[in-house]
């Protein structure tokens, strides 16, 4: 049976929150949508957006989480997962298995993505490179 009492509802709007640094990863914004709070930590949900040209792109590394999924809303992405290079656009969905070595390298100007993670302060560990790096799309 569901526990109902153990999350909080949670309704955050646009305007309740902005864009911020500070996240993972320095080279784009986040805004966090409540359900961390919510579930008191059990999982995480944010949008993330593109702030600076790729240049170095994440670097090999892996997540310790139980559950992790990408929904590019605008945009894409180019990510090796392993050893095989994954083209994320608008409207994809990405389920990166718990462990799975990855790298994000890059990305559109206008790339946005939210992603859903549990727990909410899962790890990132870097990893050894799995494979060479294709160069990232220069920005016009």
């Amino acid at each position: 049976m569901l526990d109902r009492t153990s999350t909080l509802f949670s309704h955050v709007k646009p305007t309740d929150n902005e864009y911020v640094s500070g996240g993972l990863r320095d080279f784009f914004l986040y805004r966090d949508l409540g359900v961390a709070e919510a579930t008191h930590g059990k999982v995480i949900a944010h949008l993330v957006k593109a702030n600076m040209a790729p240049e170095t792109g994440t670097g090999w590394h892996r997540h310790e989480a139980d559950f992790q999924i990408v929904i590019m809303l605008k945009g894409w992405a180019r990510f090796m997962y392993e050893d095989q290079e994954t083209l994320v656009q608008a409207g994809d969905c990405v389920h990166q298995r718990p462990g799975i070595r990855h790298f994000l390298f890059d990305y559109s100007p206008d790339m946005e993505y939210l992603e859903i993670v549990s727990p909410a302060d899962f790890k990132t560990v870097d990893v050894d490179p799995v494979c060479a790096i294709p160069a990232p799309t220069p920005w016009a």
